[in-house]
């Protein structure tokens, strides 16, 4: 495993550079599927709560659309696309939470891979809210809404080699086997992530893949 630590340096150092012009700092942490972008805003989170700064993760993932929904569409097999998410209600939400104040915010459940209203919380005194997801620096509306809505932005690259092999493992773990993992990852999750890299909008931190900051 990629050892992060440098990263969550930056980072950490840069959130309390931030802080004490901004009453709640918004972080946008942004990248293709697999890229690492969960485990770093929780690793940071984990950090900054450990240095008194109290924070939360926002992950994107809650805005995914249901499985009925996308069935009607016709859009099942391209779940984690960008019209596969309430796209407008995630920019709404992130609008809230520019503001201080509780904002209800809801998670996926990926084991029973539907959305779950209301999951979670983010207090009103929560100074640090850091958003990970794939779109949040995405030059395609109405995801391009977001990009100005960003105390601190950061991207994540991994090379396509390495994104396709981690896509796959990621369906190896959930039981495929390996010819069904390869044909899910090419299908969908591939284009999704050249996707997210085509159409990626410029970053404060770029983390390239296995250099040090």
């Amino acid at each position: 495993m990629l050892d992060i630590t440098a990263q969550i340096n930056v980072l950490a150092d840069r959130v309390h550079a931030l802080r004490p012009t901004h009453p709640r700092l918004l972080m946008a942490i942004s990248g293709a599927p697999a890229s690492g972008k969960s485990t770093l805003a929780g690793e940071l989170v984990r950090r900054l709560r450990l240095q008194k700064c109290p924070a939360e993760v926002v992950p994107m993932d809650g805005f995914h659309l249901d499985n009925a929904v996308l069935d009607a569409r016709g859009l099942r097999a391209r779940k984690g696309a960008p019209e596969t998410f309430d796209a407008a209600g995630f920019v709404a939400m992130v609008r809230r939470l520019k503001a201080p104040g509780e904002v209800v915010v809801p998670l996926f459940d990926r084991a029973r891979d539907i959305a779950i209203a209301g999951a979670q919380v983010i207090p009103h005194d929560c100074p640090v809210v850091v958003v990970e997801g794939n779109y949040l620096l995405f030059d395609e509306g109405p995801w391009s809404a977001l990009a100005p809505l960003w105390d601190l932005s950061v991207r994540v690259d991994v090379p396509m080699d390495e994104l396709r092999g981690r896509l796959i493992q990621r369906w190896l773990s959930h039981g495929l086997s390996r010819a069904a993992a390869i044909r899910r990852a090419e299908s969908n999750d591939i284009p999704n992530a050249q996707r997210v890299i085509d159409r990626a909008l410029p970053a404060e931190i770029h983390f390239p893949p296995r250099t040090t900051p």
